[in-house]
């Protein structure tokens, strides 16, 4: 499997007409090697250039969980006390990049990084290839798939826990806090985002941080959080009544559910990702509460909480199985309430799964 995903790198630098390619600690990384490399002070870069191994500066300390990694790969190591000058010489002296196109990964290249290479590589053109890197991890395959199960199961079983638990007189930093013990007890590994809960007006933010506000009844709790499992992350939303819901309550949530719905259903390969927002929007237009969906419909999922294909008005991509996504449309009522439903899917050989099945129907729960 490494071999391929190494393949796949060396297919997106040719198509992308580069030299090759450098990767820091973060989710390409994680993918190409299976190792978790932390990004911090100790600069640690790998080389990828086609025709020859990857080619690692590390510090010596991480040394023994590099040689782990399940591909052939070239080592210039260093310590706290020698630095790091003579590793990047010798490394610079074994690539030989002058006047080479190295595509970096913007969004996550440092200046530490991109200045120590421009310093010990002279003559190296590093190009933004964020994009290009995007088409790497893009249609997950059966093993990615299962990280995304384990980690979607855990999260669902743990948000059951918690409604069974939750009643009035918690607040917003209290339930979140039991959410997060509950997906840690099952297994859980890190958090991809900051997992809240929200009540009554908070909701009405579709992102916002879980404060003192005390819960009581009629009041709207939302939860979007997640987790994470062989490295790969859940992001569900699902919204609830504590008691008995207004009419509005019922109004917004049922407008809500529908655009869920007709997202979801939608979903399918050789349709533009676009097609999966208009479908939703259409739903919340057509109940009269446009204006209030004020975000996308979903964003990609895999190794992070947010990778492509979005599902926005203006991406012409079409969607290919194997792609993963998540369908969360919501209504925000200023100074009222909020609702927001969100499911991760995948895009099937013929169709859409959604991975996530926790119900999805108004649920009065705490009383």
């Amino acid at each position: 499997m490494a071999d391929s995903r190494v393949q796949k790198l060396y297919d997106i630098i040719e198509r992308a007409g580069l030299d090759g390619m450098v990767l820091i600690p973060g989710s390409n990384l994680f993918y190409i090697t299976g190792q978790d490399f932390h990004l911090m002070e100790r600069p640690l870069i790998v080389f990828f250039v086609p025709g020859r191994d990857p080619v690692a500066i590390l510090p010596f300390l991480e040394q023994e969980r590099f040689m782990e990694i399940p591909i052939k790969a070239e080592m210039f190591t260093w310590t706290d006390t020698d630095g790091y000058a003579g590793a990047f010489e010798a490394a610079a002296r074994s690539l030989d990049l002058n006047g080479k196109r190295i595509g970096v990964e913007e969004l996550r290249m440092r200046m530490l990084e991109s200045s120590l290479i421009e310093r010990y590589f002279p003559g190296v053109n590093l190009v933004l290839a964020g994009k290009d890197l995007a088409d790497l991890r893009l249609r997950k395959d059966a093993d990615d798939l299962a990280g995304l199960r384990e980690a979607i199961a855990i999260s669902q079983d743990a948000l059951q826990a918690v409604i069974e638990w939750v009643r009035p007189g918690l607040t917003e930093r209290e339930i979140t806090g039991q959410l997060i013990v509950e997906q840690l007890k099952r297994g859980g590994g890190k958090h991809p985002f900051e997992p809240y809960a929200l009540i009554g007006p908070n909701a009405a933010l579709p992102h916002a941080d879980p404060g003192d506000r005390v819960l009581k009844e009629g009041d709207v709790l939302l939860f979007d959080y997640g987790t994470s499992a062989r490295g790969y992350v859940s992001d569900i939303t699902r919204t609830f009544i504590v008691g008995e819901p207004s009419p509005k309550v019922i109004e917004v949530y049922e407008a809500v559910r529908a655009a869920n719905e007709a997202g979801r259903l939608v979903a399918k390969p050789g349709i533009a990702a676009q097609e999966v927002d208009r479908a939703a929007r259409k739903a919340i237009e057509d109940a009269g509460y446009g204006k209030y969906f004020t975000h996308r419909t979903g964003h990609g999922l895999g190794l992070e909480a947010h990778e492509g294909p979005n599902m926005v008005e203006g991406n012409t991509q079409i969607l290919e199985p194997g792609m993963v996504f998540t369908v969360e449309p919501g209504i925000y009522l200023p100074g009222e309430f909020g609702v927001r439903i969100e499911d991760d899917m995948v895009i099937t050989v013929d169709g859409a799964e959604s991975l996530s099945t926790f119900p999805r129907e108004l649920r009065r729960i705490g009383v």
